[in-house]
């Protein structure tokens, strides 16, 4: 079904399947082509998406690292958390999301960046790893 939905002919269609998935996801969130979101089998329903987000193309969504089997080096153990993303929040092309991330509502993520911690809410991102360069002013009414 997430084949399915990476590259739905329509954005309403992939919004469906991605709850059809089990995936949280709330109303009027438009999600381009070639989404992709990295999990393991037991990490259904780690995806949260709030009101009003919109994702441009190519976004990747890490719910969990894969194990590392080589004899050479250890490497950092799998790392399974939930992602979180709040209202009003925008997701440029090809940015990555790692697992265990809260983005705030209101923020802004610039394109292909890897945001690998929190970001507060009505914050502009953007960089590998994703730094602050940029605080919003709350719209009016804003609560």
């Amino acid at each position: 079904m997430k084949r399915w939905a990476r590259n739905a002919f329509f954005p309403a269609w992939r919004v469906h399947l991605l709850r059809w998935c089990g995936y949280r996801i709330g109303r009027d969130v438009y999600i381009a082509d070639d989404i992709l979101i990295a999990e393991e089998l037991e990490d259904k329903g780690n995806l949260t998406i709030g009101d009003r987000v919109s994702m441009a193309p190519r976004v990747t969504l890490v719910l969990s690292s894969h194990p590392n089997e080589s004899r050479i080096r250890d490497f950092a153990p799998v790392k399974r958390a939930p992602i979180v993303i709040e209202p009003d929040v925008w997701l440029g092309a090809g940015v990555v999301v790692l697992p265990g991330v809260t983005i705030g509502r209101g923020a802004v993520v610039g394109a292909n960046s890897v945001v690998t911690q929190d970001v507060p809410p009505l914050h502009v991102v953007a960089g590998q790893p994703a730094r602050t360069i940029r605080v919003l002013t709350p719209p009016t009414g804003w609560s």
